[in-house]
């Protein structure tokens, strides 16, 4: 699970990939679409989209000479679930410290 969720977020690391998610939320897009408003050539962003692709994040397909990509659903749930575990374990020892400076506080004066 622990390379999973490190491709996951490495592949979010970068702008231009945390922008195509953005993109592919409205649903599959083909490259040609995905890469308009991109100033980076052809070439490069697909070494982006593979990045994307090798982590899981979305999937492709190619009909004819047209290649689409779509966000895949389970990654970005995945990335989630890890995100609130931690956010949770990291609230409750935050609150922990809290009422212990508190305690501290209290008991000081």
């Amino acid at each position: 699970m622990t390379n999973q969720i490190d491709r996951f977020f490495s592949a979010l690391s970068d702008p231009t990939r945390r922008a195509v998610v953005e993109q592919l939320i409205d649903g599959p897009a083909a490259v040609s679409a995905l890469h308009d408003g991109h100033a980076m050539a052809l070439p490069t962003f697909m070494k982006h989209l593979k990045v994307m692709e090798d982590s899981g994040l979305v999937t492709s397909t190619k009909k004819g000479r047209v290649r689409t990509y779509q966000m895949r659903q389970d990654a970005l749930r995945a990335g989630a679930d890890w995100l609130n575990a931690h956010r949770t374990m990291w609230e409750a020892r935050m609150d922990r410290l809290s009422r212990l400076a508190d305690h501290m506080e209290r008991t000081r004066s």
